[in-house]
């Protein structure tokens, strides 16, 4: 999952000398990163080291990244003056670094793993603008939603066609898919995704429908909406681990595959239970193809490399083909 190497004693050495951003900002250091779960735990795919916020800096945005809080915004947006203000994002000219790095990592990895890039989704990375800091109940992006809806359409407009554009030159710098983060989706009514965010994540899948490489769409408490979510695109859906992973199977269809769904906490468990969660897990799939085996969200930092390298051993063993 995302940020991988947050657990890593490799990774957090680097963290001690360099910021968030900073690693980020350093094709060399963001493609060490990268490489890092392959190497120590022998995961079966990369994934960038990056920030959702990243190319928000390209549009205009001042932002900081607090230890233990997440994103700060300078200025949030409240109104269609400030929505309007937002740049179009030139992903070459914006975060080149993201794309050096991409080059790197794929030179390091070798063919030995493929390599996902990614950005987050236009809903969760509006509820940020939006709320000015990460936020429990996202009250205040529900209230633009509501209240000033020609606010968060142009919104949810400008962060759609950024993202799309920058998921696109990241396939055009050599990843071998691409994955969008809805994280805080979940917040949401049905009613509400389909009114408010499905239009523009469907815009997002559609525009890199002819990239040719997988397109995963990740989300977190998102069983009262899995079949709205499958209309908004996709080639793989990330599940949760708050609804069983056979039952969302089959609701999205067995013609699309699926990503999870390990509570990350189960991380902090004895090994021996992390296996039978794992276990419970690979149960439910009976052996069909196109299940990825993950967590539900990104592994806690006070998870183990141990342990994470025990699972992937197990989950390897228990999934290989005679």
């Amino acid at each position: 999952m995302r940020q991988a190497g947050r657990f890593l004693p490799e990774y957090r050495k680097i963290r001690e000398k360099h910021e968030v951003l900073a690693i980020c900002r350093d094709p060399e250091l963001c493609a060490k990163v990268t490489a890092m779960p392959v190497e120590v735990l022998g995961v079966d795919a990369a994934i960038m080291f990056a920030d959702i916020m990243l190319p928000l800096e390209g549009m205009g945005v001042k932002l900081k990244i607090e230890e233990g809080i997440g994103p700060i915004i300078s200025e949030p947006i409240t109104n269609s003056r400030s929505a309007n203000a937002l740049q179009k994002l030139d992903a070459a000219s914006d975060v080149p670094f993201v794309l050096d790095a991409i080059r790197l990592v794929k030179k390091i990895l070798n063919g030995k793993a493929p390599l996902i890039g990614f950005s987050g989704a236009p809903f969760t990375i509006a509820s940020y603008l939006i709320e000015g800091r990460p936020s429990r109940d996202f009250a205040k992006a529900k209230s633009v939603m509501y209240r000033d809806p020609k606010a968060w359409h142009v919104l949810m407009e400008k962060l759609a066609d950024s993202m799309a554009s920058y998921l696109q030159a990241q396939v055009d710098a050599g990843v071998d898919a691409v994955q969008v983060f809805d994280s805080w989706v979940g917040c949401l009514s049905p009613q509400d995704y389909r009114q408010y965010v499905l239009p523009y994540s469907q815009r997002i899948f559609k525009r890199l429908e002819k990239s040719g490489v997988p397109r995963v769409h990740f989300g977190t408490g998102t069983s009262n909406f899995l079949e709205e979510m499958r209309m908004a695109g996709g080639d793989v859906f990330s599940v949760d681990w708050r609804i069983p992973l056979d039952v969302a199977w089959r609701r999205l269809g067995y013609d699309v595959a699926v990503q999870g769904n390990l509570d990350p906490a189960a991380m902090l468990a004895d090994i021996d239970l992390v296996k039978a969660f794992a276990g419970d897990i690979l149960g439910r799939v009976k052996g069909r193809t196109g299940h990825i085996f993950n967590l539900g969200h990104g592994m806690l930092p006070e998870a183990s490399a141990e342990t994470a390298a025990e699972l992937v051993k197990f989950v390897h063993e228990s999934t290989r083909s005679e």
